[in-house]
Protein backbone atom coordinates (compact mmCIF):
# COMPACT_ATOMS: atom_id res chain seq x y z
CA UNK A 1 0.00 0.00 0.00
CA UNK A 2 3.29 2.24 -0.04
CA UNK A 3 1.87 3.34 -3.91
CA UNK A 4 -1.51 5.01 -4.94
CA UNK A 5 -1.65 2.72 -7.65
CA UNK A 6 -2.36 -0.56 -5.02
CA UNK A 7 -3.84 1.66 -2.35
CA UNK A 8 -7.43 1.16 -1.83
CA UNK A 9 -9.99 3.96 -0.83
CA UNK A 10 -11.44 3.54 2.25
CA UNK A 11 -13.61 6.32 3.74
CA UNK A 12 -15.42 4.98 6.73
CA UNK A 13 -18.46 6.16 7.98
CA UNK A 14 -17.57 7.05 11.58
CA UNK A 15 -20.46 8.89 12.92
CA UNK A 16 -20.93 6.07 15.14
CA UNK A 17 -17.38 5.75 16.72
CA UNK A 18 -16.61 6.61 20.09
CA UNK A 19 -13.05 7.84 20.42
CA UNK A 20 -11.36 7.05 23.54
CA UNK A 21 -8.61 9.75 26.00
CA UNK A 22 -5.28 8.98 25.60
CA UNK A 23 -3.33 8.48 28.84
CA UNK A 24 -0.14 10.94 27.96
CA UNK A 25 2.64 11.67 25.61
CA UNK A 26 5.86 9.87 26.10
CA UNK A 27 7.48 9.35 22.75
CA UNK A 28 8.37 6.10 21.86
CA UNK A 29 10.18 4.15 18.33
CA UNK A 30 6.93 4.25 16.52
CA UNK A 31 6.24 7.62 17.41
CA UNK A 32 3.23 6.70 19.99
CA UNK A 33 3.66 8.70 23.13
CA UNK A 34 3.05 7.87 26.82
CA UNK A 35 4.74 9.76 30.33
CA UNK A 36 3.90 8.50 33.88
CA UNK A 37 -0.21 8.56 33.06
CA UNK A 38 -0.40 11.98 32.29
CA UNK A 39 -0.29 14.08 28.94
CA UNK A 40 3.24 15.16 27.92
CA UNK A 41 2.79 17.56 25.58
CA UNK A 42 1.22 20.58 27.68
CA UNK A 43 -1.98 22.56 25.86
CA UNK A 44 -1.47 20.80 22.51
CA UNK A 45 -4.04 17.89 22.73
CA UNK A 46 -6.61 20.02 23.80
CA UNK A 47 -6.17 22.25 20.88
CA UNK A 48 -5.77 19.77 18.58
CA UNK A 49 -9.66 18.77 19.00
CA UNK A 50 -12.50 16.73 21.14
CA UNK A 51 -11.86 13.54 22.90
CA UNK A 52 -14.63 11.96 23.83
CA UNK A 53 -14.26 8.78 26.85
CA UNK A 54 -15.11 5.44 26.41
CA UNK A 55 -14.46 2.13 27.74
CA UNK A 56 -11.44 1.11 26.21
CA UNK A 57 -10.98 -2.77 24.39
CA UNK A 58 -8.96 -4.63 25.39
CA UNK A 59 -5.69 -4.56 23.72
CA UNK A 60 -4.90 -7.97 22.10
CA UNK A 61 -2.89 -10.39 23.86
CA UNK A 62 -0.24 -11.33 21.32
CA UNK A 63 3.85 -12.39 21.69
CA UNK A 64 6.81 -12.19 20.17
CA UNK A 65 6.91 -14.87 16.87
CA UNK A 66 3.68 -14.53 15.84
CA UNK A 67 2.47 -13.78 12.73
CA UNK A 68 0.51 -11.55 10.87
CA UNK A 69 -1.02 -12.80 7.39
CA UNK A 70 2.04 -14.86 6.88
CA UNK A 71 4.15 -12.44 6.58
CA UNK A 72 4.60 -9.86 9.48
CA UNK A 73 6.69 -11.49 12.62
CA UNK A 74 6.32 -10.04 15.77
CA UNK A 75 9.54 -9.01 17.65
CA UNK A 76 9.14 -6.91 19.66
CA UNK A 77 6.19 -4.96 21.58
CA UNK A 78 7.18 -1.34 21.64
CA UNK A 79 3.73 0.51 22.92
CA UNK A 80 0.55 -0.92 25.01
CA UNK A 81 -1.70 1.66 25.51
CA UNK A 82 -5.65 2.59 25.45
CA UNK A 83 -6.42 -0.65 24.38
CA UNK A 84 -4.12 -1.12 20.79
CA UNK A 85 -0.27 -2.10 20.93
CA UNK A 86 2.74 -1.29 18.37
CA UNK A 87 5.61 -3.67 17.55
CA UNK A 88 8.82 -3.71 15.54
CA UNK A 89 8.21 -6.63 13.37
CA UNK A 90 10.15 -8.16 10.48
CA UNK A 91 8.74 -8.68 7.01
CA UNK A 92 9.79 -12.02 5.96
CA UNK A 93 8.96 -11.54 2.41
CA UNK A 94 10.69 -8.44 2.10
CA UNK A 95 13.53 -9.29 4.56
CA UNK A 96 12.89 -5.87 5.94
CA UNK A 97 12.13 -4.29 9.46
CA UNK A 98 8.74 -2.81 9.65
CA UNK A 99 6.38 -1.56 12.43
CA UNK A 100 3.17 -2.62 13.33
CA UNK A 101 0.05 -1.08 15.20
CA UNK A 102 -2.56 -3.67 16.26
CA UNK A 103 -6.13 -3.18 17.91
CA UNK A 104 -8.83 -5.11 18.05
CA UNK A 105 -11.27 -5.27 15.07
CA UNK A 106 -14.14 -4.28 18.17
CA UNK A 107 -12.26 -1.27 19.52
CA UNK A 108 -14.29 1.74 18.76
CA UNK A 109 -11.57 3.50 16.60
CA UNK A 110 -10.76 0.82 14.18
CA UNK A 111 -12.64 1.91 11.71
CA UNK A 112 -11.03 5.51 11.77
CA UNK A 113 -7.50 3.97 12.19
CA UNK A 114 -8.12 1.98 8.86
CA UNK A 115 -9.59 4.73 7.15
CA UNK A 116 -6.86 6.88 8.24
CA UNK A 117 -4.11 4.58 7.61
CA UNK A 118 -5.59 4.11 3.63
CA UNK A 119 -5.69 7.56 3.32
CA UNK A 120 -2.41 8.16 3.95
CA UNK A 121 -0.89 5.48 1.95
CA UNK A 122 -2.66 7.15 -1.07
CA UNK A 123 -0.58 10.06 -0.29
CA UNK A 124 2.66 8.45 -1.49
CA UNK A 125 5.32 10.82 -0.56
CA UNK A 126 8.55 10.18 0.52
CA UNK A 127 9.07 13.18 2.88
CA UNK A 128 6.41 10.80 5.50
CA UNK A 129 7.21 7.82 6.60
CA UNK A 130 5.25 5.31 4.52
CA UNK A 131 1.56 3.27 5.49
CA UNK A 132 2.55 -0.54 3.82
CA UNK A 133 -0.81 -2.33 4.75
CA UNK A 134 -3.70 -1.51 6.17
CA UNK A 135 -6.05 -4.98 6.94
CA UNK A 136 -8.65 -6.51 9.21
CA UNK A 137 -8.43 -10.19 9.56
CA UNK A 138 -9.39 -12.55 12.21
CA UNK A 139 -10.64 -9.96 14.66
CA UNK A 140 -7.40 -7.60 14.53
CA UNK A 141 -6.78 -4.46 12.83
CA UNK A 142 -3.19 -3.69 12.19
CA UNK A 143 -1.29 -1.10 10.41
CA UNK A 144 2.21 -1.46 8.64
CA UNK A 145 4.42 1.20 8.12
CA UNK A 146 7.87 1.59 7.31
CA UNK A 147 10.72 1.37 10.23
CA UNK A 148 13.81 3.41 9.90
CA UNK A 149 16.76 2.42 12.40
CA UNK A 150 19.33 4.43 11.20
CA UNK A 151 17.07 7.71 11.34
CA UNK A 152 16.83 9.69 14.69
CA UNK A 153 14.08 11.14 16.68
CA UNK A 154 13.85 15.22 16.88
CA UNK A 155 13.60 14.62 21.03
CA UNK A 156 16.98 13.04 20.61
CA UNK A 157 18.55 15.40 18.76
CA UNK A 158 17.08 18.28 21.17
CA UNK A 159 18.78 16.36 24.33
CA UNK A 160 21.89 17.13 22.97
CA UNK A 161 20.83 21.10 22.73
CA UNK A 162 19.22 23.81 20.39
CA UNK A 163 19.89 22.97 16.48
CA UNK A 164 22.35 25.40 14.87
CA UNK A 165 20.25 28.00 12.44
CA UNK A 166 20.82 26.25 9.40
CA UNK A 167 19.69 22.99 10.47
CA UNK A 168 16.18 24.40 12.52
CA UNK A 169 15.53 26.58 8.78
CA UNK A 170 15.51 22.70 7.05
CA UNK A 171 13.86 21.56 9.51
CA UNK A 172 10.97 24.45 9.62
CA UNK A 173 11.21 24.27 5.72
CA UNK A 174 11.21 20.64 4.94
CA UNK A 175 7.97 20.22 7.80
CA UNK A 176 5.91 22.87 6.57
CA UNK A 177 6.11 22.09 2.90
CA UNK A 178 5.25 18.48 3.41
CA UNK A 179 2.70 18.98 5.70
CA UNK A 180 1.09 21.93 2.49
CA UNK A 181 1.15 18.83 0.74
CA UNK A 182 -1.17 16.36 3.07
CA UNK A 183 -3.22 18.97 3.51
CA UNK A 184 -4.39 19.81 0.04
CA UNK A 185 -4.83 16.05 -0.34
CA UNK A 186 -6.89 16.94 2.75
CA UNK A 187 -5.18 15.26 5.17
CA UNK A 188 -3.83 16.26 8.72
CA UNK A 189 -1.54 15.15 11.49
CA UNK A 190 -2.67 16.56 14.72
CA UNK A 191 -0.03 14.74 16.36
CA UNK A 192 2.88 16.89 14.99
CA UNK A 193 5.52 16.01 18.27
CA UNK A 194 9.13 15.95 18.68
CA UNK A 195 8.71 12.30 18.66
CA UNK A 196 6.91 12.31 15.10
CA UNK A 197 10.09 13.76 13.15
CA UNK A 198 12.83 11.85 12.34
CA UNK A 199 16.20 13.02 10.93
CA UNK A 200 17.80 10.61 8.25
CA UNK A 201 21.46 10.23 8.18
CA UNK A 202 21.14 12.31 5.06
CA UNK A 203 19.60 15.13 6.27
CA UNK A 204 16.25 14.74 5.61
CA UNK A 205 13.36 14.67 7.80
CA UNK A 206 10.78 12.48 7.69
CA UNK A 207 7.29 12.74 9.45
CA UNK A 208 5.23 10.03 10.76
CA UNK A 209 2.33 9.01 11.82
CA UNK A 210 0.04 11.05 9.40
CA UNK A 211 -3.49 10.65 10.13
CA UNK A 212 -2.62 7.27 11.81
CA UNK A 213 -1.54 9.01 15.02
CA UNK A 214 -4.15 11.28 15.73
CA UNK A 215 -6.83 8.13 14.62
CA UNK A 216 -5.62 6.22 17.21
CA UNK A 217 -5.85 8.65 19.94
CA UNK A 218 -9.28 9.41 18.56
CA UNK A 219 -7.96 13.29 18.27
CA UNK A 220 -10.42 15.84 15.65
CA UNK A 221 -10.07 19.28 14.48
CA UNK A 222 -12.42 21.89 13.47
CA UNK A 223 -9.01 23.67 12.24
CA UNK A 224 -6.73 21.24 11.37
CA UNK A 225 -4.23 23.45 9.09
CA UNK A 226 -4.21 26.34 11.90
CA UNK A 227 -3.32 22.83 14.78
CA UNK A 228 -0.59 21.47 11.92
CA UNK A 229 0.39 25.06 12.01
CA UNK A 230 1.14 25.65 15.60
CA UNK A 231 2.66 22.28 15.67
CA UNK A 232 5.09 23.29 13.28
CA UNK A 233 5.58 26.57 15.25
CA UNK A 234 6.34 24.47 18.43
CA UNK A 235 9.03 22.22 16.92
CA UNK A 236 10.67 25.63 15.63
CA UNK A 237 10.69 26.97 19.17
CA UNK A 238 12.08 23.61 20.55
CA UNK A 239 14.71 23.59 17.62
CA UNK A 240 15.97 27.34 18.81
CA UNK A 241 15.40 27.66 22.10
CA UNK A 242 15.94 23.75 23.74
CA UNK A 243 12.39 24.49 25.76
CA UNK A 244 8.63 23.60 25.22
CA UNK A 245 6.77 26.78 24.48
CA UNK A 246 3.83 26.31 26.92
CA UNK A 247 4.02 25.76 30.44
CA UNK A 248 3.79 22.16 31.35
CA UNK A 249 7.32 20.11 30.42
CA UNK A 250 7.04 17.62 27.40
CA UNK A 251 9.21 15.82 25.42
CA UNK A 252 12.05 15.83 27.87
CA UNK A 253 12.19 19.71 27.45
CA UNK A 254 11.20 22.17 30.38
CA UNK A 255 8.40 24.63 29.84
CA UNK A 256 8.10 28.38 30.16
CA UNK A 257 7.63 29.74 33.15
CA UNK A 258 3.89 30.05 34.51
CA UNK A 259 2.03 33.23 34.07
CA UNK A 260 4.32 34.95 31.56
CA UNK A 261 2.50 33.71 28.88
CA UNK A 262 3.95 33.26 25.31
CA UNK A 263 7.63 35.07 24.69
CA UNK A 264 9.79 35.40 21.99
CA UNK A 265 12.80 32.54 21.81
CA UNK A 266 15.43 35.65 22.05
CA UNK A 267 14.05 36.33 25.89
CA UNK A 268 14.65 32.74 26.22
CA UNK A 269 17.92 32.06 25.10
CA UNK A 270 20.72 34.07 24.35
CA UNK A 271 22.15 33.97 20.14
CA UNK A 272 19.05 33.16 18.67
CA UNK A 273 18.70 33.78 14.84
CA UNK A 274 16.36 36.88 14.86
CA UNK A 275 14.54 35.60 11.45
CA UNK A 276 13.75 32.11 12.53
CA UNK A 277 12.72 33.24 16.18
CA UNK A 278 9.88 35.70 14.50
CA UNK A 279 9.08 32.52 12.28
CA UNK A 280 8.10 30.30 15.30
CA UNK A 281 5.86 33.74 16.98
CA UNK A 282 3.80 33.85 13.43
CA UNK A 283 3.15 30.25 13.50
CA UNK A 284 2.60 29.99 17.50
CA UNK A 285 -1.09 30.36 19.01
CA UNK A 286 -0.54 34.21 20.07
CA UNK A 287 -2.96 36.31 18.44
CA UNK A 288 -0.69 37.47 15.84
CA UNK A 289 1.72 38.41 17.80
CA UNK A 290 5.49 38.36 17.05
CA UNK A 291 8.86 39.70 18.27
CA UNK A 292 8.37 42.92 16.35
CA UNK A 293 4.72 42.71 15.96
CA UNK A 294 4.41 43.62 12.30
CA UNK A 295 3.61 40.75 10.36
CA UNK A 296 0.94 38.77 10.10
CA UNK A 297 0.42 35.02 11.83
CA UNK A 298 0.75 32.05 9.57
CA UNK A 299 -2.69 30.09 10.24
CA UNK A 300 -1.53 27.44 7.27
CA UNK A 301 1.45 25.88 6.32
CA UNK A 302 1.38 27.04 3.41
CA UNK A 303 1.25 30.06 4.56
CA UNK A 304 4.29 29.62 6.71
CA UNK A 305 6.43 27.75 4.06
CA UNK A 306 6.08 30.69 1.73
CA UNK A 307 7.19 32.77 4.73
CA UNK A 308 10.56 30.56 5.02
CA UNK A 309 11.14 30.84 1.89
CA UNK A 310 10.86 34.46 1.37
CA UNK A 311 13.70 34.22 4.36
CA UNK A 312 17.32 34.92 3.20
CA UNK A 313 18.92 31.59 2.88
CA UNK A 314 20.71 30.68 5.98
CA UNK A 315 24.23 29.34 5.24
CA UNK A 316 25.32 26.08 6.18
CA UNK A 317 27.81 26.43 9.27
CA UNK A 318 32.23 26.31 7.81
CA UNK A 319 33.42 23.12 8.64
CA UNK A 320 36.02 23.21 11.66
CA UNK A 321 40.00 22.75 10.41
CA UNK A 322 42.15 21.15 12.80
CA UNK A 323 45.70 22.04 11.57
CA UNK A 324 48.20 19.16 11.47
CA UNK A 325 50.67 18.46 14.52
CA UNK A 326 53.74 20.34 14.53
CA UNK A 327 56.63 17.99 12.55
CA UNK A 328 59.03 16.76 15.63
CA UNK A 329 62.46 16.54 15.12
CA UNK A 330 63.69 12.90 15.72
CA UNK A 331 67.18 11.80 16.59
CA UNK A 332 68.68 8.84 16.80
CA UNK A 333 68.59 7.10 19.84
CA UNK A 334 71.71 4.28 19.77
CA UNK A 335 70.67 1.26 21.48
CA UNK A 336 67.05 1.81 21.99
CA UNK A 337 65.46 2.50 18.69
CA UNK A 338 61.49 2.04 18.95
CA UNK A 339 62.08 0.19 22.31
CA UNK A 340 61.70 2.00 25.56
CA UNK A 341 64.15 2.14 28.36
CA UNK A 342 63.50 -0.43 30.81
CA UNK A 343 63.06 0.86 34.64
CA UNK A 344 66.33 1.07 36.69
CA UNK A 345 68.50 1.39 33.33
CA UNK A 346 70.71 4.41 32.55
CA UNK A 347 68.55 5.72 29.67
CA UNK A 348 70.82 6.05 26.18
CA UNK A 349 72.71 8.88 25.22
CA UNK A 350 71.12 11.07 22.14
CA UNK A 351 73.56 11.34 19.59
CA UNK A 352 72.93 14.39 17.02
CA UNK A 353 74.74 13.47 13.90
CA UNK A 354 76.59 16.46 12.26
CA UNK A 355 76.84 16.55 8.91
CA UNK A 356 79.84 16.59 7.07
CA UNK A 357 81.32 20.39 6.08
CA UNK A 358 81.32 21.54 1.94
CA UNK A 359 84.62 20.81 -0.16
CA UNK A 360 86.35 23.87 0.95
CA UNK A 361 89.54 22.17 0.14
CA UNK A 362 92.26 22.70 -2.86
CA UNK A 363 91.03 19.58 -4.71
CA UNK A 364 87.16 20.12 -3.99
CA UNK A 365 87.78 22.83 -5.59
CA UNK A 366 89.24 21.16 -8.52
CA UNK A 367 86.77 19.02 -8.47
CA UNK A 368 83.84 20.94 -8.97
CA UNK A 369 85.56 22.82 -11.87
CA UNK A 370 85.92 19.54 -13.37
CA UNK A 371 82.18 18.15 -13.34
CA UNK A 372 81.16 22.10 -14.30
CA UNK A 373 83.45 21.71 -17.61
CA UNK A 374 81.75 18.28 -18.43
CA UNK A 375 78.42 19.33 -18.31
CA UNK A 376 79.22 22.81 -20.41
CA UNK A 377 80.71 20.35 -22.75
CA UNK A 378 77.67 17.58 -22.63
CA UNK A 379 75.83 20.51 -23.12
CA UNK A 380 77.32 21.65 -26.68
CA UNK A 381 77.43 18.45 -28.22
CA UNK A 382 74.44 18.00 -27.12
CA UNK A 383 72.58 21.00 -29.25
CA UNK A 384 75.09 20.40 -31.97
CA UNK A 385 73.44 17.17 -32.50
CA UNK A 386 70.30 18.15 -31.96
CA UNK A 387 70.50 21.03 -34.94
CA UNK A 388 72.11 18.65 -37.16
CA UNK A 389 69.19 16.40 -37.07
CA UNK A 390 66.43 19.08 -37.35
CA UNK A 391 68.54 20.38 -40.61
CA UNK A 392 68.69 16.57 -42.19
CA UNK A 393 64.98 15.95 -41.34
CA UNK A 394 64.19 19.61 -42.98
CA UNK A 395 66.04 18.83 -46.20
CA UNK A 396 65.03 15.28 -46.51
CA UNK A 397 60.95 16.85 -46.09
CA UNK A 398 61.71 19.05 -48.93
CA UNK A 399 62.92 16.49 -51.33
CA UNK A 400 60.29 14.15 -50.18
CA UNK A 401 57.58 13.38 -53.30
CA UNK A 402 55.93 10.51 -51.60
CA UNK A 403 55.24 11.20 -48.04
CA UNK A 404 54.37 8.23 -45.75
CA UNK A 405 50.34 7.65 -45.25
CA UNK A 406 49.29 8.80 -41.70
CA UNK A 407 47.12 5.66 -41.23
CA UNK A 408 50.44 3.67 -41.02
CA UNK A 409 51.56 5.28 -38.12
CA UNK A 410 48.53 6.42 -36.28
CA UNK A 411 46.98 3.68 -33.86
CA UNK A 412 43.94 2.40 -34.87
CA UNK A 413 40.97 3.54 -33.15
CA UNK A 414 39.04 0.43 -30.46
CA UNK A 415 35.31 0.35 -31.73
CA UNK A 416 32.66 0.39 -29.05
CA UNK A 417 32.00 -3.19 -28.02
CA UNK A 418 28.27 -3.66 -26.92
CA UNK A 419 28.52 -5.18 -22.90
CA UNK A 420 25.50 -7.41 -22.21
CA UNK A 421 24.32 -7.38 -18.67
CA UNK A 422 24.31 -10.81 -16.63
CA UNK A 423 22.02 -9.16 -13.74
CA UNK A 424 20.58 -6.40 -11.86
CA UNK A 425 19.28 -5.06 -8.42
CA UNK A 426 17.51 -1.48 -7.15
CA UNK A 427 19.79 0.58 -5.34
CA UNK A 428 18.16 2.03 -2.56
CA UNK A 429 20.32 3.28 0.63
CA UNK A 430 17.47 4.74 2.23
CA UNK A 431 15.65 1.79 2.74
CA UNK A 432 12.55 2.77 0.58
CA UNK A 433 12.63 0.73 -3.24
CA UNK A 434 10.78 1.82 -6.21
CA UNK A 435 10.29 -1.21 -8.33
CA UNK A 436 11.95 -4.17 -6.94
CA UNK A 437 9.93 -6.46 -9.67
CA UNK A 438 10.55 -4.10 -12.67
CA UNK A 439 14.26 -4.20 -12.38
CA UNK A 440 14.74 -7.03 -14.83
CA UNK A 441 12.51 -4.98 -17.52
CA UNK A 442 15.13 -2.40 -18.32
CA UNK A 443 17.90 -5.39 -19.81
CA UNK A 444 15.39 -8.02 -21.58
CA UNK A 445 15.20 -5.80 -25.01
CA UNK A 446 11.64 -5.49 -24.95
CA UNK A 447 10.22 -2.00 -25.01
CA UNK A 448 6.94 -3.12 -23.83
CA UNK A 449 8.05 -3.35 -20.12
CA UNK A 450 9.96 -0.89 -17.93
CA UNK A 451 11.46 -0.48 -14.19
CA UNK A 452 9.28 2.72 -12.82
CA UNK A 453 9.77 5.43 -9.96
CA UNK A 454 7.07 6.33 -7.84
CA UNK A 455 5.81 9.90 -7.98
CA UNK A 456 6.64 12.63 -6.56
CA UNK A 457 5.13 16.27 -5.85
CA UNK A 458 8.38 18.20 -6.15
CA UNK A 459 10.85 18.31 -9.01
CA UNK A 460 12.32 18.18 -11.18
CA UNK A 461 15.50 17.68 -8.85
CA UNK A 462 15.05 15.37 -5.91
CA UNK A 463 17.86 16.60 -3.84
CA UNK A 464 15.11 18.41 -1.11
CA UNK A 465 13.62 15.04 -0.14
CA UNK A 466 15.53 12.32 -1.97
CA UNK A 467 19.21 11.96 -3.59
CA UNK A 468 18.55 9.39 -6.04
CA UNK A 469 17.03 6.37 -7.51
CA UNK A 470 18.74 3.53 -9.32
CA UNK A 471 19.80 0.45 -10.56
CA UNK A 472 22.98 -1.56 -10.29
CA UNK A 473 24.02 -3.65 -12.81
CA UNK A 474 26.38 -6.88 -13.16
CA UNK A 475 28.16 -7.05 -16.26
CA UNK A 476 29.67 -10.65 -15.20
CA UNK A 477 33.07 -9.74 -15.05
CA UNK A 478 35.35 -6.89 -15.09
CA UNK A 479 34.68 -4.46 -18.58
CA UNK A 480 36.29 -1.10 -19.49
CA UNK A 481 32.91 0.65 -19.34
CA UNK A 482 32.90 3.63 -21.76
CA UNK A 483 29.27 4.82 -22.66
CA UNK A 484 25.64 4.02 -21.65
CA UNK A 485 22.37 4.30 -24.07
CA UNK A 486 19.40 4.61 -21.80
CA UNK A 487 15.74 4.12 -23.06
CA UNK A 488 13.46 6.30 -20.76
CA UNK A 489 9.09 6.16 -20.86
CA UNK A 490 8.85 9.78 -20.29
CA UNK A 491 10.21 12.90 -22.06
CA UNK A 492 9.98 16.64 -20.53
CA UNK A 493 12.30 18.38 -18.79
CA UNK A 494 13.96 17.03 -17.58
CA UNK A 495 15.80 13.67 -16.70
CA UNK A 496 19.42 13.64 -15.14
CA UNK A 497 21.39 10.52 -14.67
CA UNK A 498 25.30 9.74 -13.68
CA UNK A 499 27.02 6.27 -14.17
CA UNK A 500 29.14 4.91 -11.33
CA UNK A 501 31.54 2.20 -10.95
CA UNK A 502 31.08 0.48 -7.56
CA UNK A 503 32.53 -2.58 -6.11
CA UNK A 504 29.12 -4.80 -5.51
CA UNK A 505 25.57 -4.50 -6.15
CA UNK A 506 24.69 -3.85 -2.08
CA UNK A 507 22.70 -0.95 -1.17
CA UNK A 508 24.73 0.37 1.68
CA UNK A 509 27.48 1.30 -0.58
CA UNK A 510 27.64 5.03 -0.73
CA UNK A 511 27.64 6.43 -3.88
CA UNK A 512 29.73 9.28 -2.35
CA UNK A 513 32.41 5.95 -2.76
CA UNK A 514 32.34 4.91 -5.96
CA UNK A 515 33.93 6.39 -9.14
CA UNK A 516 32.15 8.68 -11.56
CA UNK A 517 32.23 7.31 -14.91
CA UNK A 518 29.78 9.86 -16.83
CA UNK A 519 26.18 12.38 -16.49
CA UNK A 520 24.23 13.71 -18.74
CA UNK A 521 21.05 15.59 -18.66
CA UNK A 522 17.95 15.01 -21.28
CA UNK A 523 14.61 16.22 -22.13
CA UNK A 524 13.94 13.38 -24.77
CA UNK A 525 13.35 9.98 -24.36
CA UNK A 526 16.90 9.03 -24.72
CA UNK A 527 19.53 9.62 -22.56
CA UNK A 528 23.10 9.24 -23.67
CA UNK A 529 25.83 9.05 -21.60
CA UNK A 530 29.99 9.34 -22.42
CA UNK A 531 33.13 8.51 -20.37
CA UNK A 532 36.20 10.72 -21.24
CA UNK A 533 38.21 7.86 -20.34
CA UNK A 534 36.65 4.21 -19.88
CA UNK A 535 36.29 3.00 -16.52
CA UNK A 536 36.73 -0.59 -15.71
CA UNK A 537 34.40 -2.29 -13.54
CA UNK A 538 32.09 -5.26 -13.19
CA UNK A 539 29.01 -3.29 -11.78
CA UNK A 540 27.71 0.00 -12.90
CA UNK A 541 25.14 2.28 -10.78
CA UNK A 542 22.66 3.93 -12.97
CA UNK A 543 21.89 7.04 -10.29
CA UNK A 544 18.87 9.29 -11.46
CA UNK A 545 18.72 12.61 -9.34
CA UNK A 546 15.74 14.74 -11.62
CA UNK A 547 12.58 13.18 -13.14
CA UNK A 548 10.41 15.06 -15.48
CA UNK A 549 6.80 15.69 -15.01
CA UNK A 550 4.35 13.14 -16.48
CA UNK A 551 0.67 12.66 -16.02
CA UNK A 552 -1.03 9.99 -14.19
CA UNK A 553 -1.27 6.42 -15.49
CA UNK A 554 -2.34 3.09 -14.07
CA UNK A 555 0.49 2.92 -11.39
CA UNK A 556 0.79 5.94 -10.19
CA UNK A 557 -1.01 9.56 -10.05
CA UNK A 558 0.64 12.73 -12.08
CA UNK A 559 3.98 13.96 -10.65
CA UNK A 560 7.56 13.79 -11.38
CA UNK A 561 8.51 10.33 -12.01
CA UNK A 562 10.60 8.64 -14.78
CA UNK A 563 10.66 4.82 -16.05
CA UNK A 564 13.50 2.53 -17.76
CA UNK A 565 12.52 0.83 -20.50
CA UNK A 566 16.13 -0.49 -21.69
CA UNK A 567 19.54 0.03 -20.94
CA UNK A 568 22.82 -0.87 -22.87
CA UNK A 569 26.09 -0.23 -22.23
CA UNK A 570 29.30 -0.38 -24.55
CA UNK A 571 32.84 -0.40 -23.95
Amino acid sequence: MAERSTAAVDVADNSGDEPLAADAAKATADGVDTQNGRAADGPMPEKDGERKNAAPAAAPELHSGHKLARRYRLEECVTRLDGFSSWRAMDEKLRRAVGVHLLPADHPRARSVLAAARSSALLGDPRFVQVLDAVEENDLVYVVHEWLPDATELTALLAAGPLEPHEAYQLVSQVAQAMTAAHREGLAHLRLTPSAILRTSTGQYRIRGLAVNAALRGITSDTPQRADTEAIGALLYAALTQRWPYETDAYGLTGLPKGVGLIAPDQVRAGVHRGLGELAMRALANDGATASRQEPACTTPEELAKAVAAMPRIRPPEPAFTAPPEYQHTTYQQGTYGRPTPPGMPTAQTVTVVPPPPLQSRTGRALKWGVAALLIAALGLGSWQLADTLLDHGSQGGNSQNPTPKSDDAPNKKDPVPLSVKGAQEYYPDGNPQDLDGVSHTYDADASTFWRTKSFFDGPDMKAYKSGVGIVYDLGSEEDVSAASIALRFAGDHTTATLYATGSMSSSTPVGSMKKIATATTSDSTLNLAAETPVTTRYVLVWITAMPQAGGDQYSQAGYKQAITDVKFTG
